[in-house]
């Protein structure tokens, strides 16, 4: 089994095992956003694959890209939150940010061997 493989399994034994519950504690959320997050099911779940595959890429790039990657999701963050309860616009964030941070494990798997 590849790296590939382990970080996939892990990212969807993280999702299913978090899928009722946000990268945060809904009973704690306090915008609009966060509570259409775990409103939603589907928003619910991108949020969770979200988080774990940004956490894990940040223990696994050099501290420079570390402070790009923050400095990224701090921007998503924010354009995230101007959706509001906007389903499908949340629901586009999310996806073009797993999309980016897709990219980001393309580059750590090519850098292998692990």
């Amino acid at each position: 089994m590849n790296i590939q493989q382990i970080l996939t399994a892990v990212l969807l034994c993280s999702a299913s095992y978090c899928a009722n519950a946000a990268s945060y504690d809904c009973q704690k959320a306090k915008t609009v956003t966060e509570h259409a997050v775990c409103d939603h099911r589907a928003l619910n779940d991108a949020d969770v694959k979200m988080a774990t595959t940004y956490s894990i890429i940040k223990r696994l790039v050099p501290m420079g890209t570390r402070g790009v990657i923050q400095d990224e999701q701090v921007k998503w963050l924010s354009m995230r939150d101007q959706c509001r309860d906007n389903v499908n616009c949340l629901r586009d964030v999310y996806k073009m940010r797993q999309q980016k941070l897709d990219l980001y494990m393309d580059r750590i798997y090519r850098q292998g061997p692990f």
